[in-house]
């Protein structure tokens, strides 16, 4: 039923139907915003991002296949931007001091203090470890851990293939286990002058 009712949003828009793409758009919007954020790691250039990735699916509306899944296409869009504007940056580092909105946040309504500050650092420093990955493997471990895409799914998103996906994935998780395991000057330090 409900791939249906995209199908027919999705025919309704190429048709002129606003009001259809704007549904659309209400729709996926927080998948996409939240694909852009976790890619980007700023919230005003996720938002713009995400702007940018629904104007680029309604331009190309008529190229949109109808056996593949709307959302997947446009998370594609997004993600494609994302790298685009991250490999654009070149090496440099996306500021973190912005918390992560609280759409985003995995903990209940009212937590208690310590497991907001908690819930918090933890949340940075996700954030930090993605910001240090290749764009690439950014995308790819983002949208199989927040998304939970198969393999198959970040393969046709990314535009490669499933080992190649698996490979990068592997490579990805080394990379975040290695920053875990070995502490930077800057954390040492941090942890020396708490104990002080």
């Amino acid at each position: 039923m409900f791939d249906e009712t995209i199908s027919q949003w999705v025919n309704a828009a190429l048709n002129g139907d606003q009001e259809a793409f704007a549904e659309l758009l209400y729709t996926f919007q927080d998948a996409v915003y939240n694909l852009c954020y976790r890619l980007l790691g700023e919230r005003t250039e996720a938002e713009d991002a995400t702007q940018e990735a629904f104007l680029k699916a309604y331009y190309n509306l008529s190229r949109y296949d109808h056996d593949r899944s709307f959302k997947t296409w446009v998370l594609s869009i997004a993600s494609n931007h994302c790298i685009d504007r991250l490999r654009k940056r070149r090496m440099s580092y996306v500021s973190i001091d912005e918390s992560i909105p609280a759409t985003l946040s995995l903990a209940s309504a009212d937590p208690e203090p310590e497991q907001a500050l908690l819930g918090h650092e933890r949340s940075q420093l996700i954030q930090t470890m993605l910001n240090d990955l290749q764009p690439d493997y950014r995308a790819t471990v983002v949208l199989r851990y927040w998304y939970d895409y198969s393999y198959a799914e970040i393969a046709e998103i990314l535009g490669d293939t499933e080992s190649a996906i698996k490979s990068r994935l592997y490579r990805a998780r080394q990379l975040l286990a290695e920053k875990m395991t070995t502490p930077s000057d800057e954390d040492l330090r941090n942890s020396l002058e708490e104990r002080i």
